[in-house]
């Protein structure tokens, strides 16, 4: 695997971990307070669980789809770069 793949794999590893922590939060909060809007983010969180589960999953089983073209591998990088800064964001105000 490429190392820039590698990368946005670990990347995606992280996102699921702090997508985890958010879901538990956010799983909390709705038995508790039951609104529309955390089940909102309880809904997004999941959704992006699976999101990233399969991403890490199409890295290491599908090598082959990302290997051919750097430009490709690049822009992978960074849309999980991205990714991880959003919810990485997410995380840190949730959690405080």
């Amino acid at each position: 695997m490429q190392a820039q793949i590698q990368l946005a794999a670990l990347l995606a590893g992280v996102n699921l971990v702090c997508l985890l922590a958010l879901t538990a939060v956010w799983a909390r909060n709705y038995r508790r307070f039951r609104t529309t809007l955390v089940l909102g983010l309880l809904a997004f969180a999941v959704a992006m669980l699976v999101e990233n589960a399969l991403a890490l999953y199409f890295f290491f089983t599908m090598q082959s789809l990302y290997s051919g073209d750097p430009h490709v591998q690049q822009a992978v990088l960074v849309l999980r770069a991205l990714q991880l800064v959003a919810v990485g964001t997410l995380t840190y105000a949730t959690l405080k």
